[in-house]
């Protein structure tokens, strides 16, 4: 099996809608909440070249893609997601470190930050070198957390003022990066500890 991880152009379109479909699905299985796209904001990312996509020859592998924030002083990536098929083979990673290299290429400059329930993309983000944080010091943007309305939380985000929400903030930032090996950056991620966390976060917001 040979998986090509490219920056998707115009030339992808005929994937969006199953991208899409495919985002909607695992949300539901997960039972977490997550931010919906439509197929048309998908191919619009492509035009941008603000997308990563996976294929399998020509079936749909995996996707993921990039926003900026504030005059691009943010950059998020969103809507990672790998088709059920080709779970379980560390496609996940590969396309994440993809989008994370292409962006430092792209955004040299700027702070990468994601927001997720997921402790597989939280020990992921870990192991490029980001770093738990408080939604304080992710993007003020409002029309970032506007983007979580479709998200089942989001009553809760609105309750606390965007300050926090079940998902937990990550965020790299080039110019606090260290020259720590590979193997430290791995061993900063505790998934027992992050586990209990966002227990205690879900028990305190939940209430």
């Amino acid at each position: 099996m040979k998986i090509n991880i490219v920056v998707a152009t115009e030339e992808h379109y005929k994937y969006a809608e199953e991208i899409c479909e495919t985002i909607y699905q695992s949300a539901i299985v997960r039972g977490t909440g997550i931010a919906k796209r439509t197929p048309e904001y998908i191919q619009n990312k492509m035009d941008q070249r603000q997308a990563i996509i996976a294929l399998d020859g020509e079936k749909f592998a995996g996707f993921c893609y990039i926003e900026k924030w504030q005059n691009g002083q943010f950059v998020v990536h969103s809507g990672l997601i790998v088709q059920p098929d080709y779970r379980s083979i560390g496609l996940a990673k590969k396309i994440k470190k993809f989008v994370f290299d292409y962006t430092r290429k792209t955004f040299p400059e700027a702070k990468i930050f994601g927001i997720t329930t997921g402790l597989a993309v939280m020990k992921i983000n870990s192991e490029l070198g980001y770093k738990p944080v408080p939604f304080s010091e992710l993007t003020e943007d409002p029309e970032f957390w506007n983007g979580c309305k479709t998200c089942t939380n989001f009553s809760i985000l609105q309750s606390k003022e965007n300050k926090m929400c079940l998902c937990t903030g990550m965020l790299f930032d080039p110019k606090t990066e260290t020259k720590s090996s590979t193997q430290e950056k791995k061993n900063s991620f505790d998934k027992k500890i992050l586990t209990r966390l966002k227990k205690i976060k879900e028990s305190l917001l939940l209430k």
